[in-house]
């Protein structure tokens, strides 16, 4: 991760229906976790879903890593950090950790990447990426 400075945090806490059987949190629902972080980090920005597709520009997943490190359970309260960084001409990677709250435990790793993209195809982040400082 990136200098605290250039991180953005959100807490959460696990509901009941989130675990399976086992009593943890089902796999699925980290990328839930996840990408409500993303939105909310930009949003923080000023960076509006709905505007920018307006413009014609679409934000787009093309890739997400997962590493598990530990799981969550249902009540447990933990806090998603969020940076991104430029990877070439056209990809935004966000790097993702979650931490259960307030022992600090890592629970996830991630990386997410993403472009934006016009009529369907890859474009350069151009004006957005400069928004972000990146």
């Amino acid at each position: 991760m990136p200098d605290d400075v250039n991180i953005y945090k959100v807490e959460f806490a696990v509901r009941d229906y989130e675990c399976d059987i086992q009593g943890v949190v089902n796999n699925s629902n980290y990328q839930h976790y996840l990408e409500h972080a993303r939105h909310e980090f930009l949003i923080s920005k000023g960076i509006s879903f709905a505007e920018l597709h307006e413009r014609g520009t679409d934000l787009v997943v093309t890739r997400v890593e997962i590493d598990y490190k530990f799981p969550l359970r249902s009540r447990d309260r933990f806090e998603v950090q969020v940076s991104i960084v430029r990877e070439g001409n056209v990809r935004l990677v966000f790097v993702q950790e979650i931490f259960r709250i307030p022992d600090g435990k890592l629970i996830v790793k991630a990386k997410v990447t993403g472009v934006a993209t016009r009529k369907g195809r890859p474009v350069s982040p151009g004006e957005l990426a400069e928004h972000l400082g990146i």
